[in-house]
């Protein structure tokens, strides 16, 4: 009913940047949040960023100054802007998007990207 496509991801060097987006598709009536997760090898998937319908973002600390959220429910499209890129930043990065589906507007569901691979390294 509803697919994420990631793109953007790569290797970049420390102090770099790069800037993910993830294009959802399918029935979506309205988008309630949009977030990118990020999971490091052997760890447990984190949440790095995400933004209510009204706008408003919260961070995880470590990426706080570094990292802008943003969302165009039109395009149904969530971006995070990294910069000053970290090597404790690499990571599989996964978007996701809690939504109302036509059809099942009561009903809130979850739904979550491929992943995108970010490698910090020099």
């Amino acid at each position: 009913q509803v697919q994420l496509v990631e793109s953007g991801g790569g290797l970049v060097q420390p102090g770099g940047s790069l800037r993910l987006s993830c294009a959802a598709s399918g029935s979506i009536f309205r988008i309630n949040v949009m977030a990118w997760y990020r999971q490091a090898p052997g760890k447990q998937r984190d949440l790095v960023a995400a933004i209510g319908s009204g706008g408003s973002a919260n961070y995880a600390d470590s990426v706080k100054g570094r990292f802008t959220i943003s969302g165009d429910n039109a395009k149904k499209t969530v971006y995070l802007q990294m910069n000053n890129l970290k090597p404790e930043d690499t990571a599989v990065y996964y978007c996701n998007l809690d939504v109302r589906l036509y059809g099942s507007i009561g009903t809130p569901r979850s739904y979550w990207g491929q992943g995108t691979q970010v490698t910090v390294s020099s």
